[in-house]
C-alpha cells in the first residue's frame, strides 16, 4: 500500500533540521614537482584550530554549490585560478576530523604544470611550496623549502598520502601523468616524471620503447631549444586507447 499524503504535502510538513547534518568542505592537493620530486602547495593557517601549521586550500561547500563548483572556486580564491587537472580523489570523515564541529571533506587532486606551479606562487602569495617524500609504508613527510619538516593540520598529510598513492597507482594506464607536462614535451621528461611520482629510476630504453608503443604519444618534429647538449624531440598526448589494460612499471623494466 502506497502512502497516504501527497509528495508535496511530505515535503511542505518536512523540516531538515529534526536531523543534525554535518559541514561539508573541499580541500585540493595542489601538486606538482620540483626538483625530481612530487611538490604541494600549501597554505599558513592564521587562527585556531591548528593555527601555525600548513594546510590544505579549502573551504566550505555552499548551500546551492555543487562539489566541482566548491573546488574550482577554491581554486580560483586560493590558488589565483591557478591551470590545473581537477579531479575527485576520496571523501574524509572521520568524526573527530575536525575539533570545531563534524566536517566532511571531499578531497580533489589538481595536478599543475612547472608553469602553473610557479604561476600559482606568483598569483597567491599566501600558498607556500613543500616537497612530498613517501615512506615505504605509506606515509609521506612535507618539507619546507629550508628542509625543515612540516605539521600538516587536520588530517592532510592522510589526505596527501592518499593522492600520492593514487597518483602512483594511475600512473601507468591513465592521462594524469601528462598534467604534470606542458603541451609538448620531451621523452626524458615524461621519464622524469615518471620517476618522480614512483619514486624509483626506470630503465630509460624499455620506458621509452613502452612509451612510443602505447600510441599515446605523436611526434611534432620540433625540437627543444636552448639546451648545451643535443636537442630532443618534442612529443604531445595523444589519446588513451579504451580499455587499455593496467600495467605497472617496475625497477629496471
Amino acid at each position: 500500500m502506497g502512502p497516504v499524503e501527497s509528495e508535496a504535502a511530505f515535503l511542505a510538513r518536512y523540516d531538515p533540521a529534526d536531523y543534525a547534518r554535518p559541514a561539508v568542505a573541499v580541500d585540493l592537493v595542489l601538486l606538482g614537482l620540483s626538483g625530481g620530486r612530487p611538490a604541494l602547495l600549501l597554505l599558513r593557517r592564521d587562527r585556531h584550530p591548528h593555527a601555525g601549521r600548513h594546510a590544505l586550500p579549502g573551504g566550505f561547500v555552499g548551500i546551492d554549490e555543487s562539489l566541482d563548483d566548491a573546488a574550482a572556486r577554491v581554486l580560483v580564491e586560493k590558488a589565483g585560478g591557478a591551470r590545473a587537472h581537477l579531479e575527485q580523489l576520496y571523501t574524509f570523515g572521520a568524526v573527530e576530523r575536525d575539533p570545531r564541529m563534524r566536517i566532511v571533506t571531499v578531497a580533489h587532486l589538481a595536478l599543475l604544470t612547472e608553469a602553473a606551479f610557479a604561476e600559482a606562487l606568483a598569483r597567491a602569495p599566501a600558498l607556500q611550496p613543500g616537497t612530498v617524500t613517501a615512506s615505504d609504508e605509506g606515509s609521506v613527510t612535507v618539507r619546507a623549502a629550508d628542509g625543515a619538516a612540516l605539521t600538516l593540520a587536520f588530517d592532510h598529510a592522510e589526505i596527501v598520502a592518499l593522492a600520492l598513492r593514487r597518483l602512483q597507482g594511475k600512473l601507468d594506464y591513465s592521462e594524469v601523468g601528462f598534467a604534470l607536462l606542458p603541451e609538448l614535451f620531451t621523452l626524458r621528461q615524461l621519464q622524469d616524471v615518471h620517476e618522480a611520482i614512483l619514486g624509483t629510476r626506470l630503465n630509460k630504453p624499455a620506458f621509452r620503447r613502452r612509451m612510443l608503443d602505447r600510441g599515446w604519444l605523436e611526434p611534432t618534429g620540433q625540437f627543444e631549444t636552448g639546451t648545451s647538449y643535443r636537442p630532443a624531440e618534442l612529443y604531445r598526448f595523444l589519446r588513451i586507447p579504451s580499455q587499455t589494460p593496467s600495467q605497472t612499471l617496475s625497477k629496471g623494466d
